[in-house]
C-alpha cells in the first residue's frame, strides 16, 4: 500500500507542483514534477472524467499507478513533489504498460537514481 505520507493531499501543494513544475509527456500519461524541499518524495494522481465517466475504471486507473510507483519509490530522488495525469488511452492498459511509461517518466524528469 502506498503511505499517506508519500501522498499529495493537499490542493496547495498540487497548485505549487503546477504553478513551479516541469513537464513530461507520453502517450496515455503526463507527469509534473517541483522541488519540495522535505525528506521525502510526494505523488499524486488525477484522472479526470475525461478518461472514464465510471468511477471504477477511474479507480483501477489509481490503483495501477500508484502500485507502479510504490514499486519504484526505492529508485527515485528525495525531495519532489510529483503528480501524474493520466489521458483517455490509458483505460485498458495492462499494470506491466502502465509500470513501463511510469518508470519512462520518471527517469525523463531524472527522478530516479
Amino acid at each position: 500500500m502506498f503511505k499517506k505520507e508519500f501522498r499529495l493531499r493537499k490542493q496547495k501543494d498540487f497548485e505549487n507542483v503546477f504553478d513551479k513544475g516541469f513537464y513530461f509527456s507520453d502517450n496515455f500519461l503526463s507527469l509534473k514534477t517541483a522541488k519540495n524541499g522535505l525528506p521525502i518524495s510526494r505523488f499524486g494522481f488525477i484522472v479526470s472524467k475525461k478518461v472514464s465517466k465510471k468511477a471504477v475504471r477511474r479507480n483501477r486507473v489509481k490503483r495501477l499507478l500508484r502500485e507502479s510507483v510504490r514499486l519504484t519509490q526505492k529508485n527515485i530522488k528525495p525531495g519532489f513533489d510529483a503528480v501524474f495525469i493520466s489521458k483517455a488511452g490509458i483505460v485498458g492498459k495492462s499494470f506491466e504498460e502502465v509500470n513501463l511509461v511510469v518508470e519512462k517518466l520518471l527517469k525523463r524528469s531524472g527522478l530516479v537514481l
